[in-house]
C-alpha cells in the first residue's frame, strides 16, 4: 500500500511489524506520526526509538516483549534501519512470525525487496507502506490534499504546478511552501498561481518571470540577458525550462483550442493564462503566426529531451536555442 493511500484511512489497530519503505522522508513521518496516534492514544506515552546503526536484535527484541507498566502497549521505532535489516534478516523474519501481540515494531528502510521471505511475511501479516517519490497527478493530488487537511487552502491544479516547477517535487520542501503561502493569502479560503507566483522562488522566479516576458514580447536580447543572470547564478538549466514550459505551454494549447472555432481569449482562459495576461499572450500568438504557433509544443518537447542527454549541445545553447524560437526570430 502506498503511503498515500494508508495517510487516507489509518488502520484502528495497528499491525505488530511495519515496514515504511522508501526515499521520501516527508511520508515517512507523516505515517509514523498516524500510526503512532492510533498506537499510543494517550499523549504522555512514547515510543522507544533507535538509530539502525546503532542498536542489536537483542535489545530490540528485549525492548518488544517487555511488558508496559504504564500504557496498552509498546511501539519501537528504528530509524534509519536498512543495515540493521541486512545484518539482522533471519531474527526479525522469525521475530515477525510470531510477533508480541502488545507491541508494534516501526522499521525505516529505504528498499525491501518484494522477493525476499521478510517482504512477503511483513506484508502477509503486518504492513508495508511504499513512501517513495510522488510523480505526475499523485505529487498534485498530494499537494491539494495537503494544502486543504494541514492548512485549510485550496489550491488549483494550475497553481500546484507551477508550486511544483519552482520548489520541486520533495514533499517536505512542498509542505514548507505551503505553511508560507497559507500565511500569505491570510483569510482567503484558496491559493492561487499568482500568489504562488509572487511568494515562491525569490528574485530567481521573478527573473524566470521577466524572462518569459521579454521571449513573449519579442525583447530577445533582454532575455538572453535574465537567462545569463540564472545560470551564472547556479540556476538549473531544468528549472528554468521549466519556467519557460509553465507560461508556453498554455500559448500551445490555445492555438489548439483555436483550430477547433474557439475564439484566442476565451481560448487563451480555457488554457489557463490569467486575466492580465490575456492581452499580452493574444499579440504574441498573433505576432509569430500560427505556423511557429503551432510548433511551440515540439519545440519544448525537443528542448526537454535535449536536456536530458538527447543533446550534443551544451545546456545553455539548448535554451538560448528554445528562446529565439519561440521569440519568433527564426
Amino acid at each position: 500500500m502506498h503511503a498515500t493511500e494508508l495517510l487516507k484511512s489509518v488502520p484502528q489497530e495497528p499491525a505488530s511489524v511495519i515496514a515504511l519503505v522508501g526515499d521520501e522522508l516527508a511520508l515517512k513521518t507523516a505515517v509514523t506520526n498516524a500510526l503512532l496516534k492510533v498506537a499510543l492514544p494517550n499523549e504522555d506515552d512514547a515510543p522507544t526509538r533507535y538509530s539502525g546503526k546503532d542498536i542489536d536484535m537483542k535489545s530490540v527484541r528485549d525492548e518488544l516483549l517487555t511488558i508496559s507498566m504504564w500504557g496498552d502497549r509498546r511501539v519501537v521505532v528504528i530509524d534509519d534501519a536498512s543495515d540493521f535489516v541486512t545484518a539482522n534478516r533471519p531474527a526479525l523474519e522469525k521475530y515477525a512470525e510470531k510477533p508480541a501481540k502488545k507491541s508494534v515494531l516501526i522499521l525505516d528502510v529505504k528498499t525491501l525487496a518484494k522477493n525476499t521471505r521478510l517482504y512477503k511475511i511483513i506484508n502477509k501479516s503486518g504492513l508495508v507502506a511504499e513512501c517513495s517519490e510522488l510523480k505526475g497527478a499523485a505529487l498534485v493530488n498530494w499537494v491539494q490534499d495537503a494544502a486543504q487537511r494541514s492548512y485549510g487552502k485550496k489550491i488549483d491544479r494550475d497553481a500546484v504546478q507551477l508550486l511544483i516547477e519552482l520548489a520541486g517535487s520533495a514533499l517536505g520542501l512542498l509542505d514548507q511552501e505551503l505553511s508560507k503561502l497559507a500565511s500569505y493569502v491570510g483569510d482567503q479560503p484558496s491559493i492561487d498561481a499568482q500568489a504562488v507566483r509572487r511568494l515562491v522562488g525569490g528574485w530567481k522566479a521573478e527573473t524566470t518571470w521577466a524572462m518569459t516576458d521579454a521571449v513573449r514580447d519579442g525583447r530577445l536580447g533582454d532575455a538572453l540577458t535574465a537567462l545569463d543572470k540564472l545560470l551564472n547564478s547556479g540556476e538549473s538549466p531544468h528549472r528554468i525550462l521549466g519556467g519557460i514550459g509553465y507560461v508556453f505551454r498554455k500559448m500551445s494549447v490555445a492555438t489548439e483550442l483555436s483550430r477547433t472555432g474557439v475564439q484566442l481569449n476565451a481560448a487563451l482562459k480555457q488554457a489557463g493564462a490569467f486575466p492580465n495576461e490575456l492581452d499580452p499572450a493574444g499579440r504574441y500568438l498573433k505576432r509569430i503566426g500560427r505556423p511557429k504557433a503551432a510548433k511551440i509544443a515540439s519545440w519544448l518537447l525537443e528542448a526537454e529531451t535535449g536536456l536530458k542527454g538527447g543533446s550534443r549541445l551544451p545546456e545553455r545553447s539548448q535554451i538560448e536555442l528554445l528562446m529565439v524560437r519561440l521569440a519568433g526570430a527564426v
